[in-house]
């Protein structure tokens, strides 16, 4: 996503030269999110961008890894022989974590391109039983596809809690039973041990037999090739950006799932790893390239993802590190409800399920920096832009 909407925007802004998009995959640029979901059933063969890309004069190279950067020289290596650049915009996302010792065992998979969508199909479509490990938002949607597949699902999770790593206890607690109620079993607390063929072994000497484990702990930062190019990285692996893009090397760009950038909005280095910030972030490296450092755009968006998972629709805007004030919309046992961060006042984040209205008017509300009345807020029949002190 992150590389081909900056070949896009080079183009819509302007750019006459030279347009390159290198990439590892064979396949023709393609979207992720519907991996998870209509890839993963069967329901579409691919979820390639309709991008014409000799149209726009964006040549592609694909089936190209590019392994190492020469900034002084500015050129990048690949397999197949060194690529020249005038400017170089690193969009190479994040890979998922591995779990210590599955290299090798059989059954076990990771959920991240197109290729292993399609290795997992055939699990799906055999209603296998299938041990998930982690319960975050890609366990969490890979568990909602395979009980829909009919598959007998089992979740484990290393924390007292699914998201454990994404939303406070208060919030994802009231998730938990999304899992039961969708026949899928999750164990919390729940540590793997080892990964054997046709099992999964915990901690506690609980033994859970699977015909394929799926993995889904996390994802770190793409960027172990940059290693002597002299680009500045965070201890968390992501490129150190600035509020423009720019890499700590001259004319060196980082977009997307594998840069950080600083953000005024919350006060802090933000790493995103989400469709949104990939849609965004190359209109801002692209506006920097084609009208110079005077006149771009600096990058400090509301960070925006949604996940869809045991038949409700999750959505989050904003950022609710810092906030000191949280509101509850609606009884989160229900179906819809949401949750309001506020900070001084102002409205920094808001999480809804199933109440996309709230979503739609908060982002707006955490844009412009509004400040709600949390009495009025608290309430779900009152529309949250009508909840803004004037």
């Amino acid at each position: 996503m992150a590389g081909v909407q900056t070949a896009v925007a080079l183009r819509e802004q302007g750019w006459k030269g030279r347009v390159t998009l290198l990439g590892a995959e064979p396949h023709q640029p393609y979207d992720r999110p519907p991996l998870s979901k209509a890839v993963l059933l069967g329901t579409a063969e691919s979820s390639a961008f309709e991008v014409d890309f000799p149209a726009l004069g964006i040549e592609l190279e694909l089936g190209r890894r590019v392994t190492a950067l020469r900034p002084d020289e500015h050129l990048v290596e690949t397999a197949e022989g060194p690529v020249a650049y005038d400017r170089l915009v690193i969009a190479t996302g994040a890979e998922p974590v591995t779990l210590p010792g599955t290299d090798g065992v059989p059954g076990v998979y990771l959920l991240r391109t197109l290729d292993d969508a399609e290795r997992l199909r055939p699990v799906l479509e055999g209603r296998r039983r299938v041990v998930v490990v982690g319960a975050g938002w890609i366990g969490a949607e890979f568990a909602t596809a395979a009980r829909e597949a009919g598959c007998a699902v089992t979740v484990v999770e290393a924390a007292d809690r699914p998201l454990a790593g994404a939303l406070p206890a208060e919030i994802a607690e009231h998730m938990t039973d999304w899992y039961a109620a969708s026949g899928t079993r999750l164990m919390t607390d729940a540590r793997v041990a080892a990964v054997e063929a046709g099992a999964v072994l915990l901690a506690d000497g609980t033994r859970l037999t699977a015909d394929a484990v799926l993995v889904g702990i996390g994802a770190r930062p793409t960027t172990a090739w940059l290693a002597g190019s002299g680009v500045e990285l965070c201890p968390d692996g992501s490129v150190r950006a600035d509020e423009r893009l720019r890499t700590s090397r001259p004319d060196v760009y980082a977009v997307g799932d594998c840069a950080s950038f600083p953000s005024t909005r919350y006060g802090e280095r933000l790493l995103i790893h989400h469709w949104d910030n990939a849609l965004q972030g190359p209109r801002t490296v692209a506006a920097d390239i084609v009208e110079g450092a005077a006149e771009g755009p600096i990058y400090d968006p509301v960070p925006y993802f949604w996940s869809e998972q045991f038949g409700r629709f999750v959505q989050y805007a904003g950022h609710h590190a810092g906030a000191d004030t949280r509101v509850w919309r609606g009884d989160p046992a229900g179906a819809s409800w949401s949750v309001c961060w506020l900070r001084g006042g102002e409205l920094v984040a808001l999480l809804a399920v199933g109440r996309p209205r709230d979503l739609a008017q908060g982002r707006k509300l955490i844009e412009r920096g509004a400040r709600l009345d949390p009495d009025r807020a608290a309430d779900p029949s009152v529309p949250l832009k009508a909840a803004v002190l004037r």
